[in-house]
């Protein structure tokens, strides 16, 4: 990038066709620089009047007579988020639970209906922790084997002994981007089924989820999403699987004409047989203003500005950056790398607090990784110019060495 400068950048702004998207969005402080959309997206704009119709009009007036529209919205918001960001044909998402809860319904529905000869279950130990608990509790429930891999020696590691696979396709420290279709060929050629965690993918990177032989995901919907704090999880399971399997958590939402109230669980052939019990509507609600907007700017403009973004954080990484001993975790190659960046070097926890002081969210992960990133909906190139700029300041000063080094609770 010849001739980077904050007028050369501002210019890219100007050239922007995601720029409008920006005031759907409740921005509250205009000099805060918000890079923590993997974390928590922001408040979109639209949310706090649709849910004050859901909490005066349908539930205050509406009462209970409101379930006749609520019953199937966890339905409804899937096949939005499914057909317009994931790839997936209707029917085959729905929103329901946390992600943890999902990846473990799933799994073990996997589970139960393999091979039984087969009892080991592949992980990369370094996605998520809530994605391996849930491994190494149900390796500890069925006496199973666990072994983790790195996703690089997948093929020598797919033996007839492996039932499944569970992968993020996008790794929340370092931002590495897997080949989905890839891995789904390997694994059903070995006989093994792939779970797929999508939290850092949806709304960030174009997953294509029939197109590349998937069979089974799930993800939350408050980061890139920006369905809110702890808004319900998603999962996905391909048509022809659904009769088949069936998962662990019997619940009243997942049964054959539900309102007969009969006396054993009979669950529909469906995705809602995935669901379990009365959906949180208030908080399910808040996902549909989120998903409109991201269907509505659509997931190519997103990946592309996105990308342009990351480069442009490589770029003033290598620049400013490198001689403070800051380097970049993220793969370069952008069709490896998801919606975010990675630096690693020294003091980054103090870095991360230090930023916080100078008016830039990023956030850190352990055991020395900075996480910069950007939302393409309503984070600007000047914003990352500017972040980045911030970044190099407290490293020339040494201000992040006056913050403490033991570690937050949250971090």
């Amino acid at each position: 990038m010849p001739n980077l400068t904050r007028e050369s950048v501002a210019a890219w702004d100007a050239n922007d066709p995601l720029a409008p998207f920006r005031g759907r969005f409740a921005i509250a402080d205009e000099k805060l620089l918000y890079l923590d959309g993997n974390s928590l997206g922001r408040l979109p704009a639209a949310t706090p009047d649709f849910l004050a119709k859901v909490v005066t009009e349908e539930w205050g007036a509406g009462l209970v007579r409101s379930w006749s529209s609520w019953v199937d919205l966890a339905g409804r918001l899937g096949d939005l988020l499914g057909t317009r960001l994931l790839g997936a044909a209707e029917g085959e998402v729905v929103l329901s639970d946390s992600t943890t809860v999902n990846l473990y319904k799933l799994a073990s529905a996997a589970l139960a209906a393999s091979d039984s000869r087969r009892r080991t279950i592949l992980y990369d130990a370094t996605d998520f922790p809530t994605d391996r608990y849930v491994v190494q509790g149900l390796v500890a429930e069925r006496g199973l084997t666990a072994r983790s891999v790195d996703p690089s020696e997948l093929p020598g590691a797919l033996g007839d002994d492996v039932a499944l696979v569970v992968l993020s396709l996008v790794n929340y420290r370092t931002a590495e981007l897997h080949d989905m279709a890839r891995v789904n060929t390997m694994a059903r050629e070995a006989g093994a089924r792939v779970l797929w965690d999508l939290s850092h993918a949806a709304g960030a990177v174009d997953v294509q989820l029939a197109a590349s032989g998937a069979e089974l995901a799930v993800g939350c919907t408050y980061k890139h999403l920006n369905a809110g704090p702890g808004a319900p999880a998603f999962l996905y399971v391909r048509r022809d699987l659904q009769s088949a399997l069936r998962q662990p958590i019997w619940g009243w939402f997942g049964q054959q004409d539900q309102f007969a109230m009969g006396p054993d669980y009979d669950p529909v052939d469906g995705i809602e047989r995935f669901l379990v019990g009365t959906p949180p509507i208030l908080s399910l609600a808040a996902v549909q203003p989120a998903l409109e907007i991201c269907a509505e700017a659509g997931i190519d403009g997103i990946r592309r500005k996105s990308v342009r973004q990351c480069e442009l954080i490589i770029e003033l990484a290598d620049r400013w950056l490198a001689p403070y001993g800051i380097s970049v975790a993220s793969p370069r190659d952008q069709e490896r790398r998801g919606g975010h960046v990675s630096l690693r070097g020294p003091e980054t926890w103090q870095l991360s607090q230090a930023l916080v002081e100078a008016g830039v969210i990023c956030d850190f992960r352990t055991p020395d990784v900075l996480r910069v990133a950007p939302a393409p909906l309503y984070t600007r190139f000047t914003d990352v110019f500017d972040a980045m700029e911030r970044l190099r300041t407290i490293l020339e000063q040494g201000d992040h060495l006056r913050f403490p080094a033991e570690r937050g609770r949250v971090t």
